[in-house]
Formats: C-alpha cells, structure tokens, sequence
C-alpha cells in the first residue's frame, strides 16, 4: 500500500494558519500567502495538498474561497478540501472549481445519506473526515462533541464509494505530542476504506509508526511540526516512499 503524505494549508482570513486543539482564538499565522506556502510544498516534493477553511467549518459555508482558488493555481497538485462543505450544491462547485477531493465532516454525522448519495455519484472525489476526542466524534468545527463513536461512524460508510476517511485525534491536533497510531489503526481496521491519520505528528518516527501499525494506514496530514521544521519534507517523503 502507497503511503501519502499530505501537507496541510489551514486557512483563517485568508492566511495560513495552525490551531491548537481546534481553538480559533489559539491560530499562529505562518504566511499571508497560502497560494505561495502551496507552491513551496510543491517544490518541497510532497504530491497532494490538504486544505481547510476554518471559518467555513465554524460557519458551514465557503470563506476563504479566494485563497483557496489561488492554492489551486499555483500548483498542479490534488487537493483536498474540507471546512463548511455541508450541502451537494457546494460540493459540485468545489468539485467544479479544480478541487480533486471534498472533505465531508459535520454533514457525515448530520445526513449521512447525503454523503453516501454524492460518494456513489462521485466515486474517489468524497472524503469523509473524522475529528474524534477520546474516540467520540466532534462536529461543528469542534465546538461540539456527539455521543457517536468514531468506528461507528466510520462502518456507516462502508461500501458507497467514500475515495478515504481522514481521522483527526483533536486532543493532539496542533501539539506535536505525537500521533495516536491505536486510534487510527482501530479505524484503519474497522473499514476497507482507506484511512489517513491526522493530528499530532511531531517527526518522521510518527510516519514510521503509522506505517509499521498492524493496520492499513494509507497516510498521514503534515501540519505544525512541518510548518515548525520538525519534519524535514526530503526526508518524510524518503520514509513514505519505503512502503
């Protein structure tokens, strides 16, 4: 199995930004160009894109739809969109404006149907995201836990279509205390649906250890500790590619 890294571009009034924890008043702004940041990753060597428009997930609409136009002509990489995406109308015209993938989060657990229906019509351009705090899924840009279990969640999509599922550990998102290879090798195993593990990642042992977990990871969300120069891009993509 081909094990992707995907550089994340998290964007708050159309800057670059990392949360901690989900926190919207805890943003760090690591550029005020995130077609440019798109572009160095490009460079850098990485061959997708993981984008998030944060104030889309808090308000369930598009944002930061310029910046994101601008990532998708600055580079010819895939990217994956995720925040605020709630309706099929806007996953068409994401789809439509260059996006290779959406991210469906608060929707996978609001109407499930409507995310199954656009995963068959779409086949591999419907993500589903996960953002789990202690293994229960939080909705509405994290402000909200539920009382579903993340493999619950996960095993209600199984056989529609969905391309992967990016399973997010809040607790560590934004930490560089280390990914949680158990929680996402239990949903990795849980499903036939392809996994990406995010939140946490401090260093190359991290894309190690989920590449050595006893389960199908299929790759992991860089953010923070890239952004940080904790991850060196030559050297994660040497370790990825030894899959």
């Amino acid at each position: 199995m081909t094990f992707t890294l995907y550089p994340a571009i998290d964007l708050k009034d159309g800057q670059c930004v990392r949360l901690l924890r989900g926190e919207m008043d805890q943003a760090t702004v690591f550029s005020d160009s995130p077609a440019a940041q798109a572009k160095a990753f490009r460079e850098a060597g990485f061959t997708h894109l993981h984008v998030v428009d944060l104030n889309g997930a808090f308000e369930g609409k598009a944002v930061n739809r310029a910046a994101v136009e601008a990532i998708l002509k600055a580079t010819d990489a895939p990217v994956q969109l995720g925040g605020g995406i709630r309706t099929r109308a806007q996953i068409d015209a994401w789809l439509e404006a260059g996006i290779s993938r959406v991210i469906l989060g608060t929707v996978a657990l609001r109407d499930p149907e409507l995310v199954k229906e656009a995963a068959r019509a779409l086949p591999g351009q419907v993500v589903v995201g996960i953002d789990a705090k202690n293994g229960m899924v939080a909705v509405e840009g994290w402000a909200e836990t539920s009382d579903m279990k993340a493999t619950e969640l996960a095993k209600a999509f199984e056989g529609c279509g969905v391309a992967a599922i990016v399973a997010t550990d809040i607790g560590r998102d934004g930490l560089k205390t280390g990914v949680n290879v158990p929680f996402t090798a239990e949903l990795a195993n849980t499903v036939s649906i392809p996994v990406i593990a995010s939140g946490g990642v401090a260093s190359v042992n991290d894309i190690r250890a989920l590449m050595a977990a006893d389960a199908p990871i299929a790759g992991s969300i860089l953010g923070r500790a890239l952004y940080d120069g904790d991850i060196v891009p030559s050297e994660a993509i040497m370790v990825s590619a030894s899959s």
